[in-house]
């Protein structure tokens, strides 16, 4: 009985393997012939039949849920059915997470994803792919922005028939979103990676601007935050190793290409210096290798589709040959940084700018014309693709610091922001609740001369500019205040959204912009009694009143300024603590003092 059974289950074993063969496992897109792309419903039934018919390698999940009630699916494709982040982390395989359709409208990603899971699985065309390797995809990041499909939503766009939208329901764009988290789906996504923390990751676009010869561009982060070893690991993969093999699977890449000029694509190519906003700089903060795709916009639908397929492919082949460096290198990368928040005092760049300097790069063009129109004004620029032609332009690769701070044991967040607190939870950041009242010596930062953006950016006007100064003080923290140490691996994180000068801080989003508001203010008869009697008191406040009534000539025909002037110097100001940016630093002693 016990071998008629057995042998029961391996023929049913068999029969289900020969149907899942005899199966049509032709994509959508493939059956279209890449004229149009599949809907979110057909994309997750394809995938659903993926993992019915391969459930010990295809395993479909969601890990969030849309504004308009779409899942957020994620597949996990694995050769010893690890389907979980518990499961992948034990088993000591390297983890890839890859994005597709952030942008909705830049979806190759996604058809790549149904095409090269099938061979995986079904297929079994690369057997030994997933021996080392655990891959994790998003199919579609912004499922709501691709439900809103239309011919016309990317202009730039040479097919699919009909594409996604770039924005959420909301009207987000999520490659912006990383930081301030305001999307539900970004929210989503930061405990997907805070739960598979993959080793590396692959976000794959669109381009838009110039026409050249390449099929896919490339960008990896090389900037401040980004731990010296990982960089090196990027380095060595991709540029060394991955690009060369993706191009001789057919294809022609180069770096990104961001035009300085997007008249004359000789004057060259600059780094866009995404920061932490963007999903590349966002995954540098946390230690791990991030990788930009770029297929071109101009390139035929196929082409773009089959290019992400193969870097995909050749950047799991690089894995399976040797995938215990790029382990090493992150994990050197969190130990660093921990050990550095145990010393205290390192300086970290928070902001960055283009270089000045350039290397000569070699750009494979097309020849082009440059011709003043009469509609815009302007220069209008057309490509010849049918005359190739090669360029030698300035590449302004490197990226310089412009604010660098001085990194202190720890950050201490006051019980009456919680704001602050739920959007360190969001990213994961540690830190500990104090259940009683501290006094502590600590440093602060003064923000004065606010300057907002004019128009709205993502749904909030950022902070453009403000003047800060630093100083030491004595201060009372009620019970719920929350300390964030520094000797952890999300430190880089926590100084990005805490510290006010960081490109993308949460200050700079507008999460604190009430702390610029004068709540009180006075009648203009006392103001004009409190003027006479500082006046009296204070001889170089008169020298300093006419002075600026002599070189201000808006401040001398405004009575509110000229009133504001006195008032903004009195004791009465300084109660409101206008401009006091209530997270505060704090040093090793005070950090002590704090937790113990």
């Amino acid at each position: 009985m016990k071998i008629a059974a057995k042998s029961f289950a391996i023929l049913a074993a068999l029969c289900m393997f020969s149907s899942a063969n005899a199966a049509n496992w032709t994509t959508p897109a493939e059956r279209a012939q890449f004229k149009t792309t599949p809907s979110y419903a057909d994309t997750h039934e394809y995938l659903q039949r993926l993992a019915d018919a391969a459930p010990d390698t295809i395993h479909l999940s969601r890990f969030g849920v849309s504004p308009e009630g779409r899942d957020l699916m994620l597949v996990v494709a694995s050769s010893g059915g690890e389907s979980t982040p518990q499961a992948a982390r034990a088993s000591g395989k390297t983890i890839l997470l890859v994005q597709s359709g952030i942008h909705a409208g830049e979806i190759e990603g996604k058809d790549a994803a149904l095409m090269l899971l099938r061979d995986l699985s079904i297929q079994h065309k690369y057997p030994h792919l997933l021996d080392h390797t655990i891959l994790v995809w998003l199919p579609i990041f912004n499922v709501d922005g691709h439900e809103h499909a239309s011919p016309y939503n990317r202009i730039n766009q040479n097919g699919p028939a009909e594409m996604g939208f770039r924005a959420t329901a909301q009207n987000l764009n999520l490659n912006r979103d990383y930081m301030k988290a305001d999307a539900p789906e970004m929210r989503d996504w930061l405990a997907l990676f805070d739960a598979w923390q993959p080793d590396l990751f692959i976000d794959v676009h669109t381009t838009d601007g110039a026409d050249y010869q390449y099929d896919l561009t490339w960008y990896t982060e090389q900037w401040g935050p980004l731990h010296a070893a990982v960089q090196t690991w990027q380095t060595n993969a991709f540029e060394r190793d991955i690009v060369p093999a993706f191009e001789k699977k057919g294809h022609l890449a180069a770096p990104y290409l961001d035009l300085i000029d997007h008249r004359d694509i000789t004057k060259g190519i600059g780094n866009f210096g995404s920061g932490p906003r963007f999903s590349t700089g966002y995954v540098a903060l946390r230690n791990r290798a991030a990788l930009l795709v770029e297929t071109h916009m101009l390139k035929p639908y196929a082409v773009r589709v089959k290019a992400t397929y193969d870097f995909v492919l050749a950047t799991l082949e690089r894995l399976t040959r040797d995938d215990a460096a790029l382990r090493k290198a992150v994990a050197q990368a969190d130990a660093d940084t921990i050990a550095r928040g145990k010393i205290g005092g390192t300086p970290l760049a928070v902001a960055f700018d283009t270089s000045k300097e350039s290397v000569p790069f070699t750009l494979k063009g097309y020849a082009f014309s440059q011709t003043s129109s009469d509609i815009s004004g302007d220069t209008w620029v057309r490509y010849d693709p049918r005359k190739p032609k090669t360029y030698v332009v300035p590449f302004y690769r490197d990226l310089v610091p412009t604010q660098t701070v001085t990194l202190p044991a720890a950050y201490l967040v006051p019980a009456s922001w919680p704001q602050i607190v739920e959007k360190l939870r969001e990213h994961g950041v540690a830190f500990t609740q104090i259940g009683h009242l501290l006094h502590l010596d600590v440093e602060r930062y003064r923000l004065a001369s606010p300057q907002w953006k004019p128009a709205p950016f993502e749904g909030r006007h950022l902070l453009a500019d403000v003047t800060q100064s630093r100083e030491n003080a004595s201060m009372d923290f009620a019970a719920g205040a929350v300390v964030v140490p520094l000797d952890q691996p999300l430190a880089n994180v926590a100084a990005n959204l805490l510290e006010p000068q960081a490109s993308d801080s949460l200050l700079r989003w507008g999460f604190l912009d009430a702390i610029f508001e004068q709540k009180e203010s006075p009648d203009a008869r006392v103001a004009e009694k409190l003027a006479r009697d500082m006046l009296a008191k204070d001889p170089s406040l008169k020298a300093e009143f006419e002075a600026k009534l002599a070189s201000d000539a808006v401040f001398a025909q405004s009575p509110e300024a000229r009133l504001a002037f006195f008032y903004e110097r009195s004791p009465w100001y300084a109660t409101q603590r206008i401009g006091q940016y209530p997270v505060v630093r704090l040093g090793a002693d005070a950090l002590r003092a704090a937790t113990h």
